[in-house]
């Protein structure tokens, strides 16, 4: 019987790359001066188990760079290396490497074989020896005679739920040398008994080859707490010779190891999605999927309910009828929400590539950084995660390189040589809102007002707040870096972040001080998919605006309502005055009244302004399922999307920052 390996490649790419971010998340801890042991074990463990996953699959390159690095890292868990930042350093840059590895294997692309063993040959430096060939990858010739060692290895019953695959073991045993092995089955239970969960089975083992007694010892340190284990020496151990040979390819071992989870990378609990697998795939904690099910549980009794309340209906069962309904419309909205959840992530999947980004930048521009981040546990929507990561990176660089100044500049300022950069996330109402902060030297407004005069995008003579003037870093193009480099001052960019994130129905925000600092504000819903909002109608159509954006809906008089020289109109609120759209001249759309005393105001707010949407009434309030019009159709701008209602008819669901943009434009054209 022969299996087929691929079925098992994605779960092993999956948690090779979440190794990979335990790996550079504890080197950087590293880094900052947090040496302990248990950092060390858990980077180790990663790379140990990304190396045993790769030469059972036969990625024969990725496993012996991967030993060249657990090799290094083996001698600094000793304490026969010390941790240095150049070691630290070079270990971040093999993370890099095994990761562009991992990601050409899984394309089936070429590994770039030059920075690989530009990599591996640093690692072997550093050693300050040629690595031996893993053992795990070779075959023993063994000389006549050579030592030998005895093992008697009796598992608890408990090993295989704390990840340990005895199978691995063997494998590593069966490269050191000429292995033979009996199984002891004495403890299986009865059939109707047997927990799948549960080991049953003891090994006695002899190995003869010439591997130390050290050796062996060191290949059950992962399973000595949860096993009875005899190790003797039958003989002095003799020098080995090894020739590279193909991984191993027993079925059974492959398909156990497949299944095996990797060390040190499990995930705790909630949702979460294997980093570089391009969001393929999530996993689910069991309890979200415990809640699940009882959610359909609770609906097949209601649908049982109501199959029996409609056999021989008569008017004397409509109370059970209307109960029955109401109970389904809140095991529904209980379903609804449970899936939801489902899609919820931790914005820490963002948030992870933050401290590697801000260490190599520092690094690169001589500059002093501080991280600090909270709000890690902090839930948005799967696709919403995936989509903002790009923007968030380029608010970070900016940061470090706009933002925070030189350690000389910083110290004739008055300040600390070490500029701190805040990242934070928290849920507000229906959005998350994230805030990238640094207290470096804020935006130059003189020399952004310069620049955009020089373009041409704003008059010599015009008079801008603050706040206008840090608007203008994010039109098209706009740079005021004074040179070009790798990091910065190519004028793509701030555009590219605000557009992506009003794509996404949400928007940013800039405060900044001079000597002081800036803070960048970034506000998103929490999900794409669902969606509170209120149904207004505007003659035979029908519109949802998001409830998030709504301020008040309110009858306006005529006399408050003003009319501007390009033909705009504006009307009092609150002290005062706003832009009215009306949305039946924007949308071409019938209304059945144009004064304004006989229809509704509904004010509304998005990126930071207001405005007042005119419409015939307003229909209620209700959660919509959003679906995409470029899909089908094409962008319109305004429009976010639309839903199908009730009754079967279509609703557009408005961008109310779109849409105060699009009024403006057309009143201004």
């Amino acid at each position: 019987m022969s299996i087929n390996l691929e079925q098992f490649h994605q779960t092993f790419f999956e948690e090779s790359f979440e190794g990979l971010d335990s790996m550079e998340s504890g080197l950087l801890n590293l880094q900052a001066g947090g040496m302990d042991a248990d950092t060390i074990n858990t980077i180790f463990r990663a790379a140990h188990s990304i190396k045993g996953g790769s030469g059972t699959f036969g990625f024969a390159e990725v496993a012996r760079f991967t030993h060249v690095l657990e090799t290094l890292l083996n001698e600094m868990r000793d304490g026969r290396r010390p941790v240095t930042p150049d070691a630290v350093n070079l270990l971040l840059e093999s993370v890099d490497t095994l990761r562009e590895m991992l990601t050409a294997v899984r394309g089936k692309a070429a590994v770039n074989s030059m920075r690989v063993a530009d990599v591996q040959g640093r690692l072997e430096l550093m050693l300050g020896k040629a690595v031996t060939a893993d053992p795990g990858m070779v075959a023993a010739t063994v000389s006549p005679g050579a030592g030998s060692c005895r093992i008697s290895f009796l598992p608890k019953s408990h090993l295989f739920k704390t990840g340990n695959d005895p199978l691995r073991i063997f494998r590593e045993l069966d490269g050191m040398g000429t292995l033979a092995v009996e199984a002891d089955l004495s403890r299986l239970p009865a059939f109707e008994s047997f927990d799948s969960e549960s080991c049953y089975v003891s090994w006695s083992a002899t190995l003869k080859g010439g591997a130390s007694e050290a050796a062996v010892h060191e290949l059950f340190d992962w399973v000595r707490d949860d096993s009875d284990i005899e190790i003797v020496s039958a003989s002095p151990a003799l020098p080995v010779s090894v020739v590279e040979a193909p991984p191993a390819t027993g079925a059974s071992l492959v398909a156990a190891m497949a299944a095996a989870p990797v060390a040190g990378t499990e995930p705790k609990g909630g949702v979460r999605t294997a980093a570089g697998s391009e969001g393929t795939s999530i996993r689910v904690d069991i309890s979200k999927v415990d809640a699940l099910i009882n959610m359909v549980g609770e609906l097949v009794i209601t649908q049982n309910i109501l199959r029996q309340v409609g056999e021989n209906f008569d008017m004397s069962k409509i109370h059970k009828l209307s109960s029955a309904l109401a109970e389904l419309d809140r095991n529904t909205r209980e379903l609804q929400e449970s899936v939801m959840r489902i899609r919820m992530l931790p914005i820490s999947f963002a948030f992870n590539r933050v401290p590697r980004l801000v260490h190599d930048l520092s690094t690169k521009l001589g500059k002093k950084v501080e991280l600090k981040m909270s709000g890690e546990s902090t839930e948005l929507d799967k696709t919403v995660l995936e989509r903002i990561v790009d923007p968030l990176v380029h608010l970070v660089r900016n940061s470090c390189d706009h933002g925070i100044e030189m350690p000389d500049r910083r110290r004739a300022a008055g300040k600390p040589e070490s500029g701190t950069l805040l990242l934070s996330a928290c849920h507000k109402g229906g959005n998350v809102v994230i805030e990238i902060a640094d207290d470096g030297a804020g935006l130059k407004r003189d020399k952004i007002l310069k620049k955009a005069i020089e373009r041409g995008l704003v008059k010599a003579d015009q008079n801008l707040s603050p706040e206008e003037i840090h608007d203008l870093i994010f039109l098209p193009g706009f740079s005021t870096a004074d040179q070009v480099s790798d990091v910065s001052g190519r004028g793509v960019g701030m555009d590219v972040v605000r557009k992506n994130i009003q794509a996404l129905g949400g928007n940013v925000d800039i405060w900044s001080e001079p000597g002081q600092g800036s803070r960048f504000t970034v506000r998103l819903p929490l999900t794409l998919a669902i969606m509170d909002g209120q149904s207004v109608a505007v003659g035979s159509e029908f519109y949802i605006v998001p409830l998030v954006s709504i301020i008040v809906s309110t009858i306006v008089k005529n006399e408050h309502v003003s009319t501007m020289a390009n033909g705009g109109e504006v009307f009092r609120f609150r002290d005062e005055y706003l832009p009215l759209i009306r949305l039946y001249e924007l949308y071409g759309a019938t209304s059945r009244t144009t004064n304004i005393q006989e229809g509704l105001m509904v004010v509304v707010e998005g990126d930071g302004k207001r405005a007042g949407l005119f419409v015939d009434e307003l229909l209620g309030q209700q959660q919509v399922v959003i679906k995409s019009l470029e899909t089908n159709y094409k962008r319109v701008e305004g429009v976010s999307g639309a839903t199908i209602l009730g009754d079967g008819s279509v609703a557009l669901i408005l961008d109310i920052p779109g849409l105060i943009r699009v009024a403006h434009q057309k009143k201004v054209a």
